[in-house]
């Protein structure tokens, strides 16, 4: 045994002497054959190897677009991917064309007539006469083109160029064109859109014969006859595969391509993306790709914290101290503390491995509950068990998805395979306080073999999946609209103390006067609009509320209210009217404004009375008597409603019914301390709080006004502000509290508007843990 060690040792120190010499008898060579080089070729080129060393002379894009669109395609290329490139990239126009801007070719004798087969074939011909030998790729694209340079470089990188190449979609003609394009059986070309790929040697056997097969042209498409000279001349044909109509990718929606979400499949597969046909929408794009890649560094960083994580606790250290470890007596493991510029991120947030059971519950109310996820979501949170799946859920788990299935066959495409997902046929989430989402899935998958023996079936596989915080960011944005100390003089309290000046003065009991309007006229101007009809009390308590939150606070704010007569009870009409009487009488610059009315109370009618009482371009808010709310709604009704773009629906808080929790009966003042599980619930499906300009309100059609008695104008509202182009925030707002108040049912309502006013009885009484302590406890009396 000791001999046969011994043999093997001798034969390793052998291989190793033997590597040892070869790498340095051709590094001696290296070297020496560098040096004559160096002696024998002119410095440019030798500062052109040093650039490509650099990744600066990989590639040369060459943009085909028109003298229309310098200033807006070419311009918005040039501002995203084009800027990123590693290489140069240039833009080619006809003749004459001028750009302050972009890096222009302007081509003699070439206009811009379409089809662009002489432009294509002379910036070809330009690329070869002049970069030829500085390049190793070139590339032929057009101004409606997007590149992810990243991915672009990662593929060419992966190709030897020093072999002839004709990269891009493989394109036989459309239908109507099948067997019109000269094309035989086994001949192809590289669609022109997505973008067309030629190496060095591809380009230096073409660019002679340019001349030559632009006199000899078959059809009218450029790519088709690009594609034939090259298959004449080289003697190779566009890529013939499958891979190639994804990464290079046309969308078939025209002038709407990528217009709308940008969250598929396509769009994170592909290297090109055509055709972006307005120059916003390349913005978006590109705004959208640099998320992408934010994404995938903090998913690298996230795994090389475990790295470190997992290296260190073989040396014995714990993964919450890892801060405090040092490599050496003056090398800290980790050098940058938080805050300071160089900080990597909380190790023991991040440096914490994936498993299921990673998080220790200490007592029974720590446990975490995991909500039953399939056609519907089942949560025992909520008063309504069984419902269906909201948006941010759905488009949350299409993320999971989709990164599941790119990490799947990042590794079965090698293997020539490719797998597809099809559904979730359930799945369990759970949220952890401290570490993040863990989610297990149960998928419907399609495996696909296209080597070899191919096959094609359905397969299930559960996916166990954590998504981990990464810590809390916060950015500063410099914007004057939203701070409030420079809306005040010097000589006035600062608003973030005022309240602390009311509380003083009121145990004085002196009131102190308004602020001035002057002093916030830079904030928008919130045009309460609330109809009332009868409920004198509650009204009292809305308008002490509004003097003490609006007028009092100096808050520019406006309030329109529209007074209906009551018949079954006349002398709250006549209280109400003295109410707005006083409080104008108390604030001349109060803005509070009544309009009467004597017809039948209706909602929907009323807010149209206090519509049409504004100016195109104010902001309105529709609201309710119920409500009360604080200044920091006011602030959020200003920054999430924005004229011609955005609506702003807040999701409020609802009250029970105080006769099952004897507290909160008079609410006024602050809203600190109401929200609390048993004290009331997130209205999710209440519409009737919003806010948004009256221009706005105007293209949308309005309320419809045919709806009469209770409710129901909201939600027909809501379903137009959904089917428009307008963006919709929907968010609970801690600051808008909706006091509980008796609802009575008409019997003459229609059978919709019923079933709600019932349903809305029903979710006031109580909550759900109060009602089975109730039956519990009365359980005798119910049958």
């Amino acid at each position: 045994m000791a001999a046969q060690k011994k043999r093997t040792l001798k034969a390793f120190v052998g291989v190793l002497i033997g590597i040892l010499m070869s790498n340095l008898l051709s590094s001696s060579h290296f070297c020496r054959s560098g040096v004559e080089r160096e002696a024998s070729r002119p410095m440019q080129l030798l500062d052109e190897e040093n650039r490509r060393a650099f990744n600066k002379n990989l590639l040369f894009v060459g943009v085909i677009t028109a003298a229309r669109y310098l200033d807006t395609r070419a311009k918005s290329v040039y501002d995203t991917w084009g800027s990123e490139i590693s290489g140069k990239v240039t833009f080619f126009s006809s003749e004459g064309s001028k750009s302050d801007y972009v890096p222009l070719v302007a081509l003699p004798f070439v206009d811009d007539s379409y089809p662009p087969q002489r432009k294509s074939f002379m910036m070809l011909k330009y690329m070869h006469d002049h970069y030829v030998d500085h390049y190793e790729w070139f590339i032929r694209a057009d101004d409606d083109v997007y590149m992810r340079t990243d991915k672009l470089e990662e593929l060419l990188r992966s190709v030897d160029s020093r072999k002839p190449w004709f990269i891009g979609q493989t394109g036989r003609g459309n239908t109507e064109e099948f067997g019109q394009l000269s094309l035989d059986s086994d001949e192809n070309f590289c669609m022109g859109g997505p973008g067309v790929i030629l190496s060095r040697e591809t380009l230096k056997r073409v660019a002679p014969h340019l001349d030559h097969c632009l006199q000899e042209l078959y059809t009218t498409h450029e790519d088709v006859e690009l594609g034939r000279c090259v298959r004449k001349y080289a003697g190779i044909s566009c890529t013939w595969s499958y891979e190639m109509q994804v990464i290079f990718y046309h969308n078939q929606s025209g002038e709407s391509a990528f217009s709308s979400d940008l969250k598929q499949k396509e769009v994170h597969r592909a290297i090109t993306l055509h055709p972006v046909k307005k120059d916003q929408l390349m913005y978006r794009l590109h705004k959208y790709i640099k998320g992408l890649n934010i994404q995938n560094l903090q998913q690298s960083s996230l795994l090389l914290h475990r790295d470190i994580a997992a290296s260190m606790d073989e040396l014995g250290h714990q993964v919450g101290g890892l801060s405090q470890v040092k490599l050496s007596q003056s090398l800290p493991l980790f050098p940058a503390k938080r805050g300071a510029p160089g900080y990597l991120g909380e190790t023991s947030l991040l440096g914490v491995p994936t498993k299921l059971n990673r998080y220790t519950p200490r007592t029974l109310e720590n446990v975490l509950e995991w909500e039953i996820v399939s056609k519907t979501l089942y949560s025992h949170k909520d008063l309504n068990p069984r419902r269906r799946i909201g948006s941010s859920l759905k488009e949350g788990l299409g993320d999971v998805t989709r990164e599941i299935m790119e990490l799947i066959n990042s590794y079965s495409k090698q293997r020539g395979r490719v797998i597809e997902f099809k559904d979730i046929f359930y799945g369990y989430y759970r949220v952890n306080p401290i570490y993040g989402v863990d989610l297990i899935l149960d998928m419907l998958l399609v495996y696909r073999k296209y080597r070899g023996h191919k096959l094609t079936v359905q397969v299930r596989r559960h996916a166990y999946v954590q998504q981990t915080y990464t810590g809390t960011f916060i950015r500063e944005i410099n914007n004057s609209h939203h701070l409030l100390d420079r809306h005040y003089s010097s000589t006035e309290p600062e608003p973030i103390h005022r309240h602390i000046i009311n509380q003083i003065f009121s145990k004085l009991n002196v009131k102190l006067p308004p602020l001035s309007k002057s002093s916030t006229n830079n904030k928008t101007n919130i045009n309460f609009i609330l109809p009332v009809s009868g409920r004198y009390e509650t009204f009292k308590r809305f308008l002490k509320h509004y003097e003490e939150q609006c007028i009092l606070q100096g808050e520019n704010t406006s309030l329109y209210i529209i007074l209906y007569k009551n018949e079954s009870s006349p002398e709250d009409f006549t209280n109400s009217l003295r109410l707005v009487k006083d409080l104008n009488f108390r604030y001349q610059q109060g803005g509070v404004r009544v309009v009467t009315s004597n017809d039948t109370f209706t909602r929907g009618r009323a807010l149209q009375i206090g519509v049409e009482l504004l100016q195109n371009k104010d902001l309105m808010l529709f609201i309710d008597v119920d409500m009360i709310f604080d200044r920091s709604t006011l602030e959020r009704i200003r920054r999430n409603t924005v004229i011609k773009r955005k609506v702003y629906f807040p999701i409020v808080y609802s009250l029970y019914n105080p006769k099952f929790l004897n507290e909160y009966t008079n609410i006024s003042g602050s809203t600190q301390g109401i929200i609390d599980e048993t004290n009331g619930f997130w209205r999710q499906f209440g519409f009737g709080i919003g806010s948004l300009y009256k221009s706005d309100y105007i293209d949308l059609g309005g309320f419809n006004l045919m709806i009469s008695g209770w409710g129901y104008e909201d939600v027909t509202f809501y379903d137009n502000v959904v089917k428009s182009g307008l963006k919709i925030v929907r968010a609970v707002d801690p600051g808008l509290i909706h006091v509980y108040h008796n609802v009575q049912c008409d019997e003459h309502l229609e059978v919709g508007q019923k079933a709600m006013c019932l349903g809305s009885m029903a979710d006031t009484m109580g909550a759900l843990k109060t009602l089975q302590e109730l039956f519990l406890k009365y359980k005798t009396l119910f049958r």
